[in-house]
């Protein structure tokens, strides 16, 4: 068996959008241990498009957690597709629960492993 590419992230830019704080530093840590760069985090919607707004041109990746308390990233999703950056839900809804429009959009389910969420963020910027 080969060993797993632990610098699969080696110098991406990458934005996380969660709302649950403690999960977002261990979700940044984990993609650390990947060789990511983490450019920022985000608990909202609002910060999130600020963040983009500010560092957009610089960001190779985004990790979008569906349900932000009260809201949906959607409008995030949205804004990231028309700037063509590449993003994957981490999330524990079900395939089904999301919108049509997304479903070509990896989701990795939580409990989130950081291999599973690395390998498939180095998947969606390949293309």
């Amino acid at each position: 068996m080969t060993e797993p590419n632990h610098q699969v992230l080696n110098g991406c830019r990458l934005l996380i959008v969660e709302d649950d704080y403690l999960l977002a530093i261990e979700l940044a840590r984990g993609l650390e241990d990947y060789g990511a760069e983490i450019a920022g985090m985000a608990g909202s919607v609002a910060d999130a498009e600020a963040l983009i707004a500010m560092q957009g041109d610089r960001l190779d990746g985004v990790v979008l957690d569906i349900n932000l308390g009260d809201e949906q990233v959607y409008p995030v999703a949205d804004l990231l597709m028309s700037r063509g950056l590449p993003f994957v839900f981490a999330t524990g809804y079900d395939l089904w629960v999301i919108p049509e429009t997304y479903a070509g959009i990896p989701r990795c389910e939580k409990p989130i492993r950081a291999s599973v969420l690395a390998h498939l963020l180095a998947e969606q910027m390949a293309q």
